[in-house]
């Protein structure tokens, strides 16, 4: 291959699909003059970007403009090699008229993997059958700091369970046939004051011990790319960084894919972080630092990246390396392949079938946390008069998240809300409650506008309860109060939707406040005046339906806490994984350490009880295993399913570790009255962590066990002592906590 044809496999080219079937540059942010399509991959050419989710497109019309565009790449380039198409999927393959599944949060909040497993295959296949070929997910960054608008893309704040989850996402994914992305690699969630793009500044401790494992766990599981994210670790901007991309990433963690840049974060190489003064030195930073494709545009990867080539600037076998990977990839999705065909299937699949609506109905219903139910209101009686209040209660987007067709083109293509049904939890009330439901909006989500309080009052007081909708309106780069972009100062409600909640309250009608969100809230003035809460993380287009399905309690509620949601005095960034100095000697100060709900928590409409805690042995060595097992049992009337935790303490250790942190869960489904049985089967390797020289071990000492339904309700407590010498464990560490149910 020429330097030009090479070259052209390292790009990306945006186009935008009309209705009509026509294609269009998406604007270059960085030129208004874009070379014609047919100049573009004379070469040929890496990637084609989003070329279903830029605008709303019949599904079938975007097939055909995919083929054409795909047939036009391959007659290009003399070798006819295809490009890689990819689109986004964290809460669904990202085009009109797919289905739109539960954001991130929500597959924390379910703790089942194999659930999202489910999804993820049900999304690939989709996606696969429409000729894309790579999705753009899961997002496997730690929650560090919920003031960050992306929170909503995370999954939850735990690293064992974001590596879990994010895992079986691959896994679907890829026996679909798809390729996933990890991203952002890495520690883009942990930006100063929740800033999207800011510098973030943690110790290599906390490196590699909080934000790595999920991306350990992501690889292990076969991804096979990987997006670095736009932040800069401590002054050094991770998609320039060689250390991070082949030392650790491709040296430490053995990923041998591709990595694709973010999108524009080469260029911003030069016009953000200021480590580059033109998009050669950019490219040359990029690809020497281990990026091996530029996306969405051709910006600095094409004649820039030349010039430096050829004046020697840039080694041409950093080139051939990335085009090595590229065509590898290329290779293995079967786009070189004999009898291998620019047009996909005849006619598009379902892509919002009732396999995949099921899928997302249970996982939205799993997800939904019951946080307080004081006063019994909840299940809602049947005959109960309800006034449905607030300003999602009646509002089709409630449910979705950033990354969702709907919330990412609304601005600029109106119809895009169109193109899935959905059932508002108000009309999933008038459902099961018919008449005896009424309804005010009381407010918007944002603005100071409290106009609408009045009618909302008198609807209250003419009520038996009181079920209020708050919380988050999605969008991007300030479109919304949550999501990329949407970043905010503070974790109050946004709005006047907490004046709202203290109105109703003074009615004397109990309220049950509904919170549809992308981050956890600080709800501790609302939390003694709501007979009951519930918490949502934006559950997707059966929302409504399984919110309603959990307050008349059609569903029993199972979904526990991803994230720890703030007292009000908590500071930010906080997380539940903190030492026990950050409540120093038990002493009281102006700010509180202690959650209003913690990691973990999440009530049910029966009672579980814990007994029998047993362990194998006493003692285990630092490369052994130990069982770990108790009884639950249903004490309830109802049946339900409770999410058993086993959390690890270490109570001496050569640096400061957490209080506690999660080392593995099931979920246990249990009718009234049943006991199982519950096995962990836990490697000494769950105790490591990152010693004083850097390197990650095993030490001998005792290592405390809890075991309950949150992090603060662990009624079983015991302790096994691993003994032996310090032993020192690298990335093929055990990093899983096999779990079976007797």
């Amino acid at each position: 291959m020429s330097l030009e044809e090479k070259l052209g496999q390292l790009g990306s080219v945006w186009l935008r699909v009309s209705a009509e079937g026509g294609v269009s540059y998406v604007r270059h942010p960085f030129s208004d003059e874009m070379p014609a399509f047919e100049q573009m991959i004379s070469g040929g050419l890496g990637h084609l970007a989003r070329v279903y989710g830029s605008r709303p497109v019949e599904p079938a019309a975007g097939m055909r403009i995919l083929g054409w565009l795909q047939s036009q790449v391959v007659a290009a380039n003399r070798f006819g090699i295809p490009a890689v198409v990819h689109e986004e999927c964290l809460t669904g393959f990202a085009t009109w008229k797919a289905a739109v599944f539960p954001a991130p949060p929500c597959w924390g909040a379910a703790f089942d993997p194999e659930l999202v497993r489910e999804m993820a295959l049900v999304v690939g296949t989709g996606m696969r059958a429409m000729g894309v070929h790579q999705g753009l997910a899961p997002v496997v960054d730690v929650a560090r700091d919920p003031r960050w608008g992306r929170t909503e893309e995370t999954v939850g704040e735990d690293p064992y369970m974001v590596g879990v989850m994010g895992a079986a996402y691959v896994t679907g994914l890829q026996e679909a046939g798809l390729q996933a992305t990890l991203k952002h690699f890495a520690g883009a969630a942990a930006p100063k004051a929740g800033r999207n793009m800011a510098s973030v500044v943690t110790g290599a401790r906390e490196f590699a011990d909080v934000i790595l494992p999920p991306f350990e766990m992501g690889v292990r599981s076969g991804a096979k790319s990987v997006m670095p994210g736009y932040n800069d670790i401590d002054g050094v901007p991770v998609s320039a960084d060689r250390s991070l991309l082949h030392g650790v990433l491709r040296g430490e963690l053995g990923f041998d894919g591709v990595v694709v840049a973010d999108y524009s974060a080469v260029s911003f190489l030069e016009t953000q972080h200021r480590v580059a003064d033109s998009p050669g030195a950019a490219a040359r930073l990029a690809l020497d630092a281990g990026i091996d494709v530029e996306l969405p545009f051709l910006r600095c990867f094409g004649e820039p990246l030349r010039s430096a080539v050829l004046a020697g600037e840039v080694p041409l076998d950093l080139v051939d390396g990335a085009v090595t990977r590229v065509l590898t990839q290329k290779c293995s999705l079967g786009l070189l392949d004999p009898g291998w065909s620019a047009v996909p299937a005849s006619s598009p699949p379902d892509l919002d079938s009732p396999a995949s609506r099921e899928i997302a109905r249970r996982l939205a219903s799993e997800s939904i946390v019951l946080l307080a139910n004081d006063a019994g209101v909840l299940p809602l009686a049947p005959s109960a008069r309800i006034a449905v209040v607030g300003p999602l209660a009646a509002d089709d987007l409630a449910f979705f998240g950033c990354y969702s067709v709907a919330r990412h083109l609304v601005v600029s293509y109106p119809e895009a809300v169109d193109g899935v049904a959905v059932t508002t939890v108000l009309d999933a009330l008038r459902g099961s409650h018919g008449s005896e439901v009424a309804y005010a909006a009381g407010c918007a989500v944002t603005g100071s506008d409290a106009s609408g309080f009045a009618d909302a009052v008198a609807c209250a007081r003419a009520a038996d309860v009181v079920v209020a909708v708050v919380g988050d309106q999605s969008g991007i780069f300030g479109g919304g109060t949550s999501g990329e972009g949407c970043d905010v100062a503070e974790l109050s409600l946004p709005g006047v939707q907490e004046e709202l909640l203290h109105a109703l309250a003074d009615t004397g009608t109990p309220v049950v406040a509904v919170f549809i969100t992308g981050r956890p809230y600080s709800l501790g003035s609302v939390a003694g005046r709501c007979a009951a809460m519930v918490q949502t993380f934006l559950p997707g287009e059966e929302g409504g339906n399984a919110i309603a399905s959990v307050l008349t309690g059609l569903v029993n509620p199972s979904g526990k806490l991803p994230m720890q949601l703030p007292g009000e005095t908590m500071p930010q960034p906080s997380s539940y994984l903190r030492p026990s100095a950050s409540s120093p000697f038990g002493l009281a100060e102006p700010v509180d350490s202690i959650p209003l709900f913690a990691f973990g928590h999440g009530l049910s409409y029966t009672v579980f009880s814990y007994s029998e805690l047993s362990f194998s042995a006493a003692a285990v060595a630092t490369d052994g295993t130990v069982s770990v097992s108790c009884m639950v049992r249903n004490v309830g009337s109802v049946s339900g399913t409770e999410v058993v935790q086993l959390y690890l303490s270490d109570p001496v250790a050569s640096v400061v570790r957490p209080v506690r942190w999660l080392a593995g869960f099931v979920r246990v489904a249990l009718a009234a009255g049943e006991a199982r049985r519950v096995t962990f089967q836990l490697h000494a390797d769950r105790t490591s962590f990152t010693g004083l020289d850097g390197k990650r071990v095993v030490e001998p000492g005792v290592i405390s066990v809890a075991i309950g339904g949150a992090s603060d309700a662990t009624p079983l407590t015991g302790s096994f002592t691993l003994t032996g010498p310090v032993r020192e464990v690298g990335a093929d560490r055990v990093l899983d906590t096999p779990v079976s149910i007797g």
